[in-house]
């Protein structure tokens, strides 16, 4: 069964698979091994964009399957054992960019590892990171941008989060789009994730999780 949900996120079969999640809500699953099958499907489908196998469109209709699966499971997982937090992260796609497919994901990926996330949203200005920072003491902030017209914008609010004084608190991933270790060095970032489960790896590193 778990291979069958697997299969069928990776091949994008939206009716199959909510209705195979349902069932296994009703069999009475836990719903974390739900979602640790999620996350390889998800993994896959991230290796298979990396690829050139699948295109956006795929990753949109990736990104809504998780968002009907998430609805299903969330009054499931709020009943169940929390977990202690590993760690907080701020996240958010720069000022001047509204992609949120990769970050919802990224998002979904660390919440289910045990983090919590405090998801600034789309288009998210300076000020609203340094804010969020400040109000949560988080550890780590994650930022997200898909345009290369992001990768300014990942520079300047990381020049606030210095100004701010808080660049020696919280530890710096950026993602999305053609992100490499050039634009790693030129936004000021400590480290760049190719995709959602490379974040995941990050941020438990930086927590001494690992």
């Amino acid at each position: 069964m778990s291979e069958d949900l697997i299969n069928l996120i990776v091949e994008l079969q939206e009716n199959e698979t909510i209705e195979l999640v349902r069932k296994k809500v009703d069999d009475g699953e836990d719903p974390l091994k739900i979602l640790d099958q999620v996350r390889k499907a998800m993994a896959m489908v991230g290796e298979l964009f990396e690829k050139k196998e699948y295109f956006l469109p795929d990753l949109i209709m990736a990104g809504e399957i998780l968002r009907q699966i998430t609805e299903i499971l969330e009054p499931k997982l709020k009943t169940s054992t929390k977990v202690k937090s590993l760690g907080k992260i701020v996240l958010g796609t720069v000022f001047g960019d509204i992609h949120d497919i990769g970050k919802n994901i990224v998002r979904f990926m660390l919440e289910t590892n045990g983090f919590d996330v405090y998801d600034l949203g789309i288009d998210v200005p300076k000020e609203k990171f340094i804010e969020k920072i400040k109000e949560v003491n988080a550890e780590i902030v994650a930022l997200s941008g898909f345009l290369t017209l992001a990768y300014d914008s990942m520079k300047e609010t990381i020049e606030e989060i210095k100004k701010a004084e808080l660049r020696d608190k919280a530890r710096i991933m950026i993602g999305g789009g053609q992100i490499d270790e050039s634009i790693r060095n030129y936004v000021g970032a400590d480290a760049y994730g190719k995709d959602a489960v490379e974040a995941v790896a990050l941020a438990k590193k930086w927590v001494g999780a690992n």
